[in-house]
């Protein structure tokens, strides 16, 4: 009787025991047969069927890769022009010299060394500045509940939709006035164009800034104030820390708007050793009749090198800087 209760039981766990195996030899691809028998024959590869669904796409990603490259290519190759003239460039990298380079580290009468430490420390000390004021103002924003809140916050937006052209020949004046009393943050000083410089620039910051501000959760901000932390210090030692992609994308856009800003800084600045690349690189082509683009190119090339190594130093934060405050 025992014997019989045996080999039921036994038949059940050999039959359970196979049947595993199966399934593990099939999701292991270790058994041709079953392996074949479970998955669905493989289709064979059509051309028409691939481009239809994907290949388009990529046709079109190659496409707007070339044309955005162009330009790019189209410079690097008029720096290596030893001629100094863009007829000979329309033919890429027809003729390679480091000529030009040379031209412009060299010459006398081109100080762009002096060129470029003026730019680095304006768009430097412009980012970090920008940054940090920024950063208070949207906290307040963003925390602080009180009067002319909402006004405030209308009046950033509606100025930016001035553009800063409008407003060359007023900051002028009011450049000159000040260089009457303070002549160190006035008219032809650095000082004063970074000054202009974050005047413009804090207000898109702000807003910018102001949406990620809104994404950080304020029960973080009250479980601090019952541990007894006031304002400044929830925001030095949590919030900035929180909110380091949207700083690190502000610094970015400051920095490049700094590097490639032309207009307010060719008014300000009048001294050829105060002026920044922008309008220094631009004399080297005011003349047609002497025009150097070999130089032109190279510094173009030389001045982008900076925003490309921050650029690259920064890229992790700048998609969730981006993004991140248009959701809250």
């Amino acid at each position: 009787m025992s014997d019989q209760q045996a080999i039921p039981g036994s038949d059940t766990g050999l039959l359970e025991g196979e049947i595993r195996e199966e399934g593990d030899a099939v999701r292991a691809g270790r058994d041709p047969e079953l392996r074949t028998t479970a998955t669905a024959p493989k289709r064979p590869f059509r051309f028409d069927r691939w481009f239809k669904a994907t290949g388009w796409r990529h046709l079109v990603g190659l496409v707007v890769v070339a044309f955005a490259l162009f330009p790019v290519v189209f410079v690097i190759s008029s720096s290596l022009n030893p001629n100094g003239t863009l007829t000979g460039s329309n033919a890429l990298f027809s003729q390679i010299g480091f000529d030009a380079y040379a031209r412009i580290l060299t010459n006398p009468q081109v100080p762009f060394t002096t060129w470029f430490a003026n730019t680095l420390i304006i768009a430097g000390v412009t980012a970090i500045l920008t940054v940090f004021l920024g950063a208070l103002a949207a906290y307040a924003f963003s925390r602080m509940r009180f009067t002319g809140r909402r006004f405030g916050l209308i009046t950033i937006v509606v100025v930016q939709m001035f553009p800063q052209m409008l407003a060359v020949v007023a900051i002028f004046l009011v450049m000159t006035a000040i260089s009457d009393w303070f002549p160190a943050i006035g008219l032809n000083t650095h000082i004063g164009l970074i000054m202009v410089y974050l005047g413009g620039a804090l207000g898109v910051n702000t807003y910018l800034m102001y949406g990620y501000f809104n994404t950080i959760p304020s029960s973080i901000d009250e479980a601090a104030k019952i541990d007894g932390a006031g304002h400044a210090r929830i925001f030095f030692t949590i919030i900035l820390r929180l909110v380091a992609p949207i700083l690190a994308v502000v610094a970015l856009l400051s920095f490049i708007f700094s590097v490639n800003e032309y207009v307010v800084a060719s008014v300000i600045l009048i001294d050829t050793e105060n002026q920044t690349l922008a309008v220094g690189l631009t004399k080297l082509v005011s003349n047609p009749r002497y025009a150097d683009w070999a130089a032109f190119s190279a510094g173009a090339v030389i001045a982008a090198l900076p925003v490309v190594v921050l650029f690259l130093y920064l890229q992790k934060y700048i998609v969730g800087g981006l993004s991140a405050g248009s959701v809250k």
